[in-house]
Parts: C-alpha cells; structure tokens; sequence
C-alpha cells in the first residue's frame, strides 16, 4: 500500500531531503584523484549527526557504512574503502539521511578530476533520465510512466538500464510501496496522487544490464565490467506537479559552506 503524506509530514520530508541534498554537495565537492571513499563516508556521517539526524544506511540489514560508494563498474551499494579515487574514475554517492523521523535519499555520480567523454556521457544521459522521470511525477499519471521514461530515453542513447534494483516509495521508512523499476510500460501500475513522496532512481550502464553481488553481500558490479551511473532525488507528489526534495540551489549551497567554515 502507498502512504500518502500530509502536509507536515512533507514538511519533515523537505527537511530530511535538504540535508541530504547539502551532504551529496559538500561530498561532491571533496571528490577529487588521491581523496578515499572512507574520508568522504566520514565526513557525511560527521555532517549527518551533526544536523540532529542519524544516517539512515548505517545498520540498515546490516549495512557497515554511512554512505554507499560505488566506483566505475559498481552500480550500487558499494563499500567506502581505504583506496583512493584515480583521475578517470567515476564515482556513484548515495546518502540518507534520517532527520525527525523521515528520511531523505539521494544519489549522484560524480567524475573524478577529467574523465573520457564517453563517462561523461553516460552521467549526462544517466542525469536526463532522472529529470525525464521525475516529470512523470504528477497526480493522475502511472508509476509505469516514470519506469517508461527512464527506460525510453537510457535506451535511445544507447545504454541498458538495471533490472535487479529500483526506485521506491520513501517516508518513515526508507523503502516503502511502491516499487519502481526503471523499466516497464506507460499506463501501467498505481495511479500516482498528490502526497505519494518517491525515490527516483535512474541506474544506466554503459555495456548491457547484467550485474552480479560480490562476496561481500553488498556491492553490486556490472557482468562486463563496463561502468554504470547511478542518480537519485526524493520527489514529492503535489497538486501541480512534482517537488524535489533533495534539490540543492546554488545559493545554499553557499550559505552553508559559508557556516561550515565560520
């Protein structure tokens, strides 16, 4: 069943999904060749608590880390290590945050110093993916169309999209009804409605759209070793449309860098 949101509790849903959004920036920021996915798992997890909120992958089943951080062929649910990003690298960030009880979940895949043009690629159509599907948040279309719009487009441009993982509904908890593949047919499934809040999340890959887990349960690699790009927002249903919740401007961005160093 979908939880529908009132008011407040969209509320404390843009709360939890601005902070999230300002973490995936601040991390975004720090990327860079010789910077560990440890340090930036530190950082999110020192950024997370400080705001009043818990990060909400920590202990989830088990889940070791803050942050996932997933490098080139890792699609998703990658673990921070020791290892230091290369120039070339792309690097998929996924946060959430757990702020008054609601979460916020986000993702994004970053390039590591300059990358090939190809890599670029994949994030920008990876990214138009996201943007396509978030459009078909609206009351009276179907989740089928926000699944269509991803597949539609990642596959105009070439790439295949993840089968095994998707998108989901998102509130008190993480994962909630419904599921939301990134692939399927217009018109199908729940009809969408104003307070329905959704976790967006396009997952592409450059080679075709078999992934495999490695041994450590988690991490979830391409079976070609080709890489993949990973985006998310929570989207929140309203009466005129769709509202980003883990959308960051600019401005505040600033703001907050500009705290931060105070």
């Amino acid at each position: 069943m979908i939880i529908g949101k009132s008011k407040k509790e969209l509320e404390k849903m843009r709360a939890s999904g601005r902070l999230a959004g300002l973490v995936r920036e601040h991390l975004r920021l720090m990327v860079q060749p010789g910077v560990t996915t440890l340090e930036l798992d530190t950082a999110a997890e020192k950024m997370i608590r400080e705001a009043g909120a818990v990060p909400s992958f920590k202990g989830y089943h088990g889940f070791p880390f803050s942050i996932c951080a997933s490098i080139n062929e890792e699609v998703v649910h990658g673990f921070p290590s020791n290892k230091a990003l290369r120039e070339g690298d792309i690097l998929s960030i996924d946060v959430g945050a757990t702020l008054n009880g609601y979460v916020g979940d986000t993702a994004t895949t970053i390039p590591v110093g300059r990358i090939s043009e190809d890599r670029r690629r994949l994030i920008r159509v990876a990214e138009e993916c996201l943007e396509r599907a978030i459009e078909q948040c609206r009351p009276g279309r179907r989740v089928g169309d926000i699944s269509w719009a991803v597949q539609q487009h990642a596959e105009a441009e070439g790439y295949s999209v993840v089968r095994e993982f998707v998108g989901h509904g998102i509130g008190r908890r993480m994962h909630e009804d419904p599921q939301i593949p990134n692939y399927g047919a217009p018109g199908t499934k729940d009809k969408i409605k104003p307070g329905y809040v959704f976790a967006i999340e396009p997952m592409i890959n450059m080679g075709n759209h078999h992934t495999k887990t490695l041994p450590d349960g988690w991490t979830v690699v391409t079976v070609d070793g080709k890489p993949s790009a990973h985006v998310e927002h929570t989207v929140a249903v309203g009466e005129d449309g769709p509202l980003v919740l883990t959308l960051v401007s600019d401005s505040v961005l600033r703001e907050e860098q500009i705290g931060v160093e105070a």
